[in-house]
């Protein structure tokens, strides 16, 4: 388990194991990479982050990951992976569910979307983006983005 403070002063514990069954997880965070970019949503109130968002009711994990992707991007993503995943120590607490997932089909984005837009960056991009969501620059993230570039070979 890796633990960190987040930009908000808020403990964070991070975990690149399933989630044990007792974890009430209803957040969820996608990771995917496409010809070398990353693919990001632009927040309305946040900026730049990956895409990801809250669980409905009677969804899965998987369900939301996808759907909440196209949401916010309008990208079709398949091959949905678990990854990580990380409690905020915040009131309520609350777990987020962190998958990887690779392009099947991208769609115009239109004004229907959630977000403002979407951008495809490099990690140095992402990286040193000025107008990062502030979740997108925690300790936590950069360990994710680490083990996730690791990996890549295998997407």
């Amino acid at each position: 388990m890796f633990t960190f403070i987040d930009e908000n002063g808020l403990k964070c514990e991070l975990s690149f194991n399933k989630a044990p069954a007792e974890k009430e997880i209803k957040h969820v965070l996608v990771f995917v990479l496409y010809e070398g970019k990353w693919l990001c949503t632009i927040n309305k109130k946040r900026g730049v982050e990956f895409p990801g968002g809250k669980v409905e009711p009677g969804e899965t994990l998987e369900e939301a990951a996808i759907r909440e992707v196209y949401e916010e991007t309008a990208v079709h993503i398949t091959d949905l992976n678990w990854f990580a995943y990380y409690v905020v120590h915040d009131t309520p607490v609350f777990s987020k569910a962190v998958f990887t997932g690779r392009v099947e089909k991208i769609d115009e984005f239109t004004q229907e979307h959630e977000t403002l837009g979407i951008t495809w960056l490099t990690t140095e991009e992402l990286v040193n983006h000025p107008s990062l969501s502030f979740y997108m620059k925690d300790e936590g993230m950069k360990k994710m983005l680490q083990v996730v570039k690791n990996h890549e070979r295998q997407w």
